[in-house]
């Protein structure tokens, strides 16, 4: 059985169609692990940064009255005359949706303070 012109091209352009689309998938599932990579370096670089940011020459409070909280914001800095929540941002990064909650709340003053004892 002889195959004519048009079948052979048709089947080497199938054949290449596969080869596209198999070379597609896996330049796909390179990207993604390497985006997959670099998020993760991201957060593991804001962490450390993070932690270190208050010893920075630009930060405008005393270093030794900053407690670090880590969620939802990254602390506080317990200053004489002020609490002071501070979020720690780099790059383009942006505020979370519940950051965005916490900083209304204190914006509108809704913040109170509960002893509460153990008995």
């Amino acid at each position: 059985m002889r195959m004519d012109a048009w079948q052979v091209a048709t089947v080497v352009s199938f054949l290449f169609v596969l080869l596209l689309l198999y070379l597609l998938h896996r330049v796909t599932r390179s990207y993604h692990r390497l985006l997959k990579a670099k998020r993760s370096d991201a957060v593991r670089h804001g962490l450390a940064f993070e932690q270190l940011f208050p010893f920075a020459a630009h930060y405008p409070f005393d270093p030794t009255h900053f407690r670090f909280l880590g969620k939802p914001v990254d602390g506080i800095s317990f200053e004489e005359d002020e609490l002071v929540f501070i979020e720690f941002k780099t790059g383009t990064s942006r505020l979370s949706a519940v950051q965005r909650h916490v900083r209304d709340l204190i914006k509108e003053k809704k913040v109170s303070w509960r002893e509460i004892r153990a008995s």
